[in-house]
């Protein structure tokens, strides 16, 4: 029995001896027991920051900005011409759609839809990526040559909703802050050559509305059509200004632009 316990005393000394040589080991290499050093966290790549930055855009969560970060002018320019804004806003229009099948007309012709014009039914792509996408600041008299030649594209998914909006009944405005006096003739030719055929009304920025924001402008202009006794169904934009101030419409649809912000 004796030397049973002698053994057992000489075990519990080496167990003992064998955690303090561990424990002395893990302190001289600077490592817990037991423990793993985690690995050191990759640093943000520059993708994600600008994916970031177009989703604060988009959330709305920086108004009024100016240009796009210079950084970003590969990762805007791969999203516009990469498929993914086209794929962006295809998804939109679904959900626009989707909302439009159960909406129930009341057939007395005040059943009302507006839609923003620029970067909304045609496209100023091909103008922007001349300004690197919109990290160039912007250039007045440049857009105002470039709306006078009449070569915005449509956007292919917006001139389909607009189609199946007017056969469906509702009376569909396009609601610009376009200068009437200098560029109604040339935006109204753009539209019709791109297919904008059968709406009810095209307003534009006149005198009345100069120096005014374009929230305050677009709020009149659709307070106005309800005063007229239009029910408005629906409201796309590219700009969040589209989609704010009164009178807005029972609902809103936002579609994404990453090149340019309308304060």
């Amino acid at each position: 029995m004796e030397g049973f316990m002698i053994s057992e005393m000489a075990k519990r000394v080496r167990d003992i001896l064998s955690m303090f040589v561990l424990a002395i080991f893990s302190k001289v290499i600077g490592t817990k027991l037991y423990s793993r050093r985690s690995a050191p966290a990759e640093p943000e790549s520059e993708a994600n920051v600008c994916l970031s930055w177009r989703l604060a855009v988009e959330a709305n969560n920086m108004p009024g900005w100016s240009t796009v970060p210079l950084h970003c002018l590969s990762h805007v320019e791969t999203y516009m011409m990469g498929g993914q804004y086209e794929q962006d806003v295809n998804y939109i229009v679904e959900q626009i759609e989707s909302y439009v099948s159960q909406v129930v007309l009341k057939g007395d012709g005040c059943d009302a839809w507006i839609l923003d014009i620029d970067d909304t039914c045609i496209s100023n792509l091909f103008y922007y990526k001349d300004k690197n996408y919109g990290c160039d600041p912007f250039d007045p008299g440049g857009f105002v040559a470039w709306v006078m030649k009449g070569e915005c594209p449509a956007i292919p998914a917006i001139l389909g909703l607009f189609t199946k909006l007017v056969e469906g009944g509702f009376n569909v405005f396009l609601l610009t802050g376009r200068d009437e006096q200098t560029l109604a003739p040339a935006t109204i030719a753009n539209l019709h050559n791109q297919g904008f055929i059968g709406y009810h009304r095209v307003i534009f920025r006149n005198q009345s509305f100069k120096g005014e924001s374009a929230v305050a402008f677009k709020s009149e202009v659709r307070k106005q059509l309800v005063e007229e006794g239009y029910r408005i169904w629906g409201n796309v934009g590219d700009q969040w200004t589209d989609l704010q101030g009164e009178c807005l419409g029972n609902r809103t649809f936002k579609i994404p632009n990453p090149m340019y912000c309308v304060p």
